[in-house]
């Protein structure tokens, strides 16, 4: 009588590729996000290091390819931006066309980065930094409130994105019936300082500084929306990577 040869059984990997995908997602979406989120800040730095005597040329050449990726993000305009290395955070239009050309066109505005007077300008507008560093902040928060966060429903999500579509939209309406960056009814904003009664200092009516209403209103606008968009999507992946693996 022969006893039959038993067959080794294959076991599944547990340590694969695909499963530390599935454990670990979040953390993966965070670290990829949040190297897509530090790009734009590494342009100025870049930009520093090429101004140094004697330095290589591949830091500003490295410096502008950021420039050139992240341009198909955002409209980079000066006056709407951060700038690093400078004696100031942000500069006014008429600060940036005296560095660079008398000029209300944003297609040539957007190509002024900096100097190494006036610092170098971060590859993002100042509301697309607000939205995607909201983005990043909101995935690691939800690493604490995993599991106990309902997705947002539709309707409010669309609710969170209607002050960014106000805001954006106003600003487009009105640098193109102004005839250009600067000269349209959200750089003046009469409107809300005849609202107000001139309430406040004419630096929080026009303009683009930091305190300044249209700064707030990037900042805020930026925040919701980015805010809004986690917190329908990481609730709807968690759902989804539970009921997977059922």
């Amino acid at each position: 009588m022969t006893t039959p040869i038993a067959r080794p059984t294959t076991v599944a990997n547990p340590g694969g590729l695909t499963t530390v995908i599935t454990r670990h997602w979040l953390l993966i979406v965070i670290l990829i996000w949040g190297l897509f989120v530090s790009l734009p800040w590494l342009a100025p730095v870049l930009m520093k290091l090429g101004a140094a005597r004697g330095a290589a040329p591949y830091w500003t050449d490295a410096g502008k390819a950021i420039y050139t990726i992240y341009s198909f993000t955002c409209h980079q305009l000066p006056e709407r931006s951060y700038f690093l290395f400078g004696p100031k955070a942000m500069y006014s239009l008429e600060e940036i066309q005296a560095a660079w050309q008398k000029t209300n066109n944003p297609i040539v505005l957007r190509r002024f980065i900096g100097n190494e007077t006036m610092g170098w300008k971060v590859a993002w507008s100042d509301r697309m930094v607000s939205l995607y560093t909201s983005m990043l902040a909101g995935m690691i928060l939800s690493t604490a409130l995993r599991k106990r966060l309902p997705p947002l429903p539709i309707w409010a999500f669309m609710l969170l994105l209607v002050p960014m579509a106000v805001d954006g939209g106003t600003h487009a309406v009105s640098d193109v019936l102004g005839g250009g960056v600067g000269l349209g009814f959200r750089d003046s904003n009469t409107w809300l300082a005849t609202m107000t009664s001139y309430q406040f200092p004419l630096t929080f009516y026009a303009g683009d500084a930091i305190g300044s209403f249209n700064w707030l209103m990037r900042l805020i606008t930026g925040i919701l929306m980015g805010l809004a968009v986690v917190w329908l999507i990481l609730p709807m992946m968690d759902n989804w990577q539970g009921t997977s693996g059922e």
